[in-house]
């Protein structure tokens, strides 16, 4: 598909959409299920997850998903957005001069999970070992270890890092 890169015992359904494949990385055995969208720069870690109808949208500045990170069912992660003020023309048909888009990196760090119907709007980071519950507006970078829910996301709880020792052994197991 003419990848930027891509690692072993990677698996993308037949019924995803590739956009901009040469500007996608995808590390080692990392998934990406049916449905899903990707485009522009991407960033994909090792052992990533990406559920059913996932849209990365990376334009310009790109996505990151560190190690270890997830995108459950219909998340929809931002790098870029149109201007809705009314200030300028809107979407992409119409030429960049006549435009005020947004247009800033998104970072999922590691162990980052993110609930279903999510959406991370453009220049969010959300730190390591977060957890995102379904249906939260992520338009504010996050604090590592804590979990989110709402709209706007607001830190509800501390996230356990026992995880952390699972990893730890798990690749051991897997030899890595």
């Amino acid at each position: 598909m003419g990848f930027l890169s891509i690692g072993k015992g990677v698996k993308i359904s037949d019924k995803a959409s590739i956009y901009n494949a040469d500007q996608i990385e995808i590390g080692d055995n990392s998934r990406i299920d049916d449905f899903c969208v990707i485009s522009g720069k991407v960033k994909i870690g090792r052992f990533v997850h990406l559920a059913p109808f996932c849209l990365l949208a990376g334009g310009e500045k790109g996505i990151e998903m560190q190690d270890f990170s997830g995108l459950a069912y219909n998340v929809q992660v931002f790098s870029q957005s149109d201007d809705y003020s009314g200030r300028s023309l809107t979407n992409p048909t119409v030429y960049d001069k006549f435009k005020c888009e947004i247009k800033e990196k998104v970072t999922l760090e590691r162990h980052v999970i993110i609930g279903a119907s999510s959406i991370i709007f453009p220049g969010v980071s959300v730190a390591e070992g977060c957890s995102v519950g379904a249906m939260t507006l992520v338009n504010k970078s996050t604090h590592p270890w804590g979990i989110y829910v709402g709209n706007p996301a607001r830190r509800v709880k501390e996230r356990k890092k026992e995880l952390l020792k699972l990893e730890k052994q798990f690749l051991t197991e897997v030899n890595l």
